[in-house]
């Protein structure tokens, strides 16, 4: 079994959080792939230079600007950190962008109602490079960073890019998609705990859309999830970063 995990939120952002994730990502047996966020630190980047973040829908617009300081911030000083403090727990991690061996080729977004600017909608998961690289007894640390293959690096949503790799390794081999964050999974309610979704059907999904209880960055993490599990990967679950070894955690996509 494949384990495809991917971190965000506010997990990257704190130092604390981040190392006790990771700690529980070390003990993961077998092979396993990170996918990481980094959206809110690029942010805080953004606004430290004067740069205005714009989201529609959960998604980040990409202008030019911003377009170097998400690539700044994933491709080095989120994935960088995660990559040494693998490293120093023992985890030969070796960090990458879609750019790298063609890990992920991507085209700029069209045919939207909105102008997303510089993001990419993936074409292609390299699965070959990455089960070489899992079969050395590596671990990819991927960053949301796709390319078009004409020179122009694209900024990929993280919980797509996890989704994409989690399909493209379940062509090769068994694969389960896990998608960590601060929470404890799906909610009615973000601040209490008790109305966590522990099963939820695409139905569901577009119910709880329609009724305004599921919103913003939950709706492209939902969609990437409903994707992947209609796409070939075993098993998909939405849950506390810190539980990603607990497979009763959290919400299951059905």
């Amino acid at each position: 079994m494949i384990n495809v995990i991917k971190v965000g939120g506010g997990i990257i952002e704190d130092q604390s959080s981040l190392a006790e994730f990771l700690k529980s990502f070390a003990q993961l047996k077998g092979k396993k792939i990170l996918i990481h966020g980094g959206g809110r630190l690029a942010t805080t980047l953004a606004k430290k230079l004067g740069i205005e973040s714009k989201m529609i829908e959960g998604r980040r617009v990409t202008d030019d600007a911003t377009l170097e300081v998400v690539t700044m911030v994933y491709g080095g000083l989120a994935n960088k950190t995660i990559v040494a403090e693998l490293q120093a727990l023992g985890v030969n991690a070796i960090g990458l962008t879609g750019a790298d061996g063609n890990a992920i080729q991507a085209h700029k977004r069209t045919g939207w109602e909105h102008d997303f600017g510089w993001v990419g909608d993936v074409d292609k998961v390299n699965a070959d490079l990455l089960l070489s690289l899992l079969n050395q007894g590596l671990v990819p640390v991927i960053a949301p960073l796709s390319h078009d293959g004409q020179g122009h690096i694209l900024n990929t949503n993280a919980d797509t890019i996890a989704s994409e790799v989690a399909k493209a390794m379940s062509t090769l081999e068994e694969t389960q998609l896990i998608l960590g964050f601060e929470l404890d999974g799906v909610m009615k309610n973000p601040k209490d705990a008790s109305t966590l979704i522990s099963k939820i059907t695409k139905q569901d999904f577009e119910n709880y859309k329609a009724d305004g209880t599921i919103t913003d960055g939950m709706i492209p993490k939902l969609d990437n999830a409903f994707k992947a599990i209609n796409s070939g990967v075993k098993a998909v679950r939405i849950c506390n970063a810190m539980k990603v070894g607990d497979e009763k955690s959290g919400t299951t996509i059905q």
